[in-house]
């Protein structure tokens, strides 16, 4: 594993109590960094801090800007500061053709992976301002560029992070914040729990590779982004997809 220099450095990372998000903080301590995990699931999340060196765990449902703003005013007195702000919360939802698709279902998906990460910049920007530096990492999905059937909720979703990477990386050009995010191809983690089995060979059967990708894999590309080497990327989205993806 290269060790991405994250020394002295303060880093969010939201949903990760478990899966991708679990693996990006396992990775961002390795480099050095401080880790604070935002997530709904203060049991889960405080079980992963505590296995992890230099982390701590703070509640956030980050739908929800007050419960946001409570978690940064701790991460402040706990750890510092933050450097780098990787936006990872999400969900996949259920699988329906779109005249099918509950409201309500699909309300959610798009409050959690896309007003979520709204929240969360809009929250730890003016930190990160004040500051002069800092990194942003959202985390799309193959999905927000090609669209997956029975699933729009989260291709909408994931579109709309892609265009919100673009738009504030454009916005903070002029600064030492860059923002950037991930395209993943699937990875085999909890959000397959949400899914039809008919929804997950169709992911696997689009994959030139033939495997899903590994939280680990998506991981190491997140410390690069997170770090200060990544200097001259932003707006920008990163592929990460086994060769699916055509654009």
């Amino acid at each position: 594993m290269n060790r991405i220099d994250l020394e002295g450095r303060v880093a969010i990372v939201t949903g990760g109590a478990r899966g991708i998000g679990k693996a990006i903080a396992q990775r961002l301590s390795a480099s050095g960094a401080r880790v604070a995990i935002w997530d709904s699931d203060a049991a889960e999340a405080a079980k992963t801090a505590k296995a992890i060196t230099e982390s701590r765990s703070f509640p956030a449902d980050v739908t929800l800007p007050e419960g946001i703003e409570k978690a940064l005013r701790e991460t402040l007195d706990t750890l510092g500061p933050p450097d780098i702000l990787v936006n990872n919360a999400g969900i996949s939802g259920p699988n329906f053709p779109l005249v099918s698709y509950p409201p309500a279902e699909w309300r959610r998906v798009v409050e959690v992976d896309l007003f979520g990460t709204y929240y969360c910049c809009r929250a730890v920007l003016p930190v990160m301002e004040k500051r002069g530096y800092g990194r942003i990492v959202n985390i799309a999905s193959i999905a927000g560029k090609e669209g997956n059937p029975n699933a729009s909720a989260y291709s909408a979703a994931k579109a709309g992070v892609i265009a919100l990477t673009k738009s504030l990386g454009k916005e903070l050009a002029g600064s030492a914040i860059r923002v950037n995010c991930v395209t993943p191809a699937a990875a085999r983690t909890d959000l397959f729990a949400q899914m039809s089995e008919a929804q997950i060979d169709y992911m696997l059967a689009k994959i030139p590779i033939g495997r899903f990708a590994l939280v680990e894999e998506i991981a190491a590309l997140v410390a690069w982004l997170a770090s200060e080497e990544c200097s001259f990327s932003t707006g920008a989205a990163f592929d990460l997809s086994g060769g699916r993806a055509t654009y």
